[in-house]
């Protein structure tokens, strides 16, 4: 068993570990930690990289634990997120096919952050054949007792690119370079998942 943070549309690192294992609690009583991936994510554009970030009730210095931690709609971030993707991906393989789904994933307004991560999670366990149970933590996990198993904050975006993860042919690569261990999105619209990751 292996304890996650919860991640607006995961890094690909982040997949792997669930494909490799066969149960996984989403940590959902820990306090929100700002500048994580709990609220974005990254995508490859034309001219390098783009953080899609989920904005916040309270902004990023909420001190409300990760399930209670509402998303702020007073800006319409769900279509700049949309306009991003459209923008970045819109001529990759497989776009076509995942579109409508990832759009209708990011347009949908859940009160909770929680909520849409966990949304997105069931469906990137589905598109892939996922076999790992997901569950949430019921009270706060200690990092020293679930050692190697604990894989929370493993993936920030200040350290994200440090993974080993597989080449694929990205949309930008010839501009921008390849780029490693990008949000999910990248990895499906780019391989339509069929790289093993």
């Amino acid at each position: 068993m292996i304890v996650l943070d919860s991640q607006y549309f995961p890094c690909i690192s982040y997949c792997k570990i669930l494909s490799e294992n066969t149960t996984c609690e989403i940590e959902q009583e820990e306090q929100f930690r700002k500048m994580s991936f709990r609220n974005r994510c990254i995508i490859a554009g034309s001219n390098g990289l783009i953080n899609l970030t989920v904005p916040l009730e309270g902004g990023r210095n909420t001190k409300n634990s990760m399930k209670e931690v509402k998303i702020s709609y007073s800006e319409n971030w769900a279509l700049q997120h949309w306009k991003s993707i459209l923008s970045s991906y819109s001529k990759s393989p497989f776009f076509e096919y995942y579109q409508s789904d990832i759009e209708l994933l990011i347009k949908k307004q859940h009160t909770f952050l929680l909520d849409k991560n966990m949304e997105i999670l069931f469906w990137i366990k589905k598109v892939f054949k996922f076999k790992i149970i997901i569950e949430k933590t019921t009270e706060y996990r200690i990092k020293n007792e679930l050692g190697e198993n604990d894989f929370r904050n493993k993936w920030m975006p200040n350290n994200y690119e440090e993974s080993n993860s597989s080449k694929y042919a990205q949309v930008f690569e010839e501009k921008i370079g390849f780029q490693k261990n990008l949000s999910v999105l990248d990895l499906l619209f780019c391989s339509g998942g069929y790289l093993k990751i």
